[in-house]
């Protein structure tokens, strides 16, 4: 009985996720579905149709991939499905440079956060268990990562070997980005009401902490600096984001006033990009500018290079 009401449940808090999430609308229709490679423009998720889409040269291409968050490196995509067939059926699905599905993992929860190694060797993301934002009294997370090379899973990041300090029942880990050696990640964990910034190795299964409110980093592409969302405090606007040197550990807060729930993504070593209200906007890393609207209904961005092999990808 009782997992025939944690599948209903589960049912309710996809469905509805679906719901939110779809709520925006591109005022700009969108070409017709087209076949394309991962390569070359700012890729996203079409909010209205659902669909992985590429702008390039002031357009905007539908794939036919039905994705919750995308992400995407160096011919490598992982895509979070949420399909609604009487149960809902969640996936994080691993596709190759012609968006071709080659592997498919059971989710725990509705889609949150994805990322991509640089070279497309790890795939992670992070899904609720309970709850449905980071705002949530009642939120908990898991996360996972996936070689794509070796078939080598991660079920479940709170079972790595971390510090004395973070060892605790309560521990949630999120927002996983990875350093261009593919074994390196950062993340955010968080116990006891704080959240924290971690270092973790994939190969050695450890991870520590490094510094206290980072949430959802993302390592810029020169691998110096994580870009984040910071707790305020404040109801109305929860998090502000920001800038983290990783050497000097001196923080930038970011010229958007607006709070920002989303992991931010690189659209190369100056500027990030990230999803607020049902658009795309990107903002000087450094602190300076305001933010531009990039392209409205659109969420996941990120830029990938012309094709080349092995070619890295911004966006952490």
């Amino acid at each position: 009985m009782a997992l025939i009401v944690a599948g209903v449940l589960l049912a309710a808090v996809a469905a509805g996720y679906v719901l939110v999430r779809r709520g925006a609308v591109d005022p700009a229709p969108p070409r017709p579905s087209a076949p394309t490679t991962l390569s070359g423009g700012l890729w996203h998720v079409d909010e209205r149709t659902g669909r992985v889409a590429v702008e390039r040269g002031g357009g905007r291409t539908v794939t036919g991939v039905a994705c919750e968050r995308f992400a995407a490196a160096a011919g490598t995509a992982v895509c979070l499905r949420v399909e609604n067939h009487g149960m809902p059926r969640l996936d994080a699905v691993i596709l190759d440079r012609g968006l071709r599905e080659v592997r498919r993992v059971p989710l725990a929860g509705p889609p949150s956060r994805a990322r991509v190694s640089p070279g497309g060797r790890m795939a992670a993301w992070t899904v609720f268990v309970s709850g449905h934002d980071y705002a949530s009294i009642d939120f908990s997370t898991r996360t996972s990562i996936l070689d794509t090379r070796t078939g080598a899973y991660l079920p479940d990041l709170e079972k790595l070997n971390y510090p004395r300090e973070l060892r605790a029942r309560d521990l949630n880990v999120w927002g996983v980005t990875f350093a261009a050696d593919e074994n390196r990640f950062y993340a955010t964990a968080a116990t006891g009401g704080r959240t924290h910034l971690i270092e973790g190795d994939v190969a050695r299964r450890t991870a520590r902490p490094l510094r206290s409110n980072v949430e959802c980093p993302s390592l810029s592409p020169d691998g110096r600096r994580i870009a984040f969302k910071k707790a305020t405090g404040h109801v109305d606007r929860p998090w502000r984001v920001h800038v983290l040197d990783l050497r000097t550990m001196r923080e930038t807060p970011l010229a958007e006033p607006e709070s920002v729930d989303d992991q931010l993504a690189w659209l190369d070593d100056r500027t990030v990009a990230y999803e607020r209200a049902g658009s795309v906007w990107s903002l000087p890393a450094d602190g300076s500018g305001t933010p531009r609207r990039l392209i409205g209904g659109a969420s996941s961005p990120q830029v990938l290079p012309p094709a080349e092999a092995g070619s890295p990808a911004g966006g952490g």
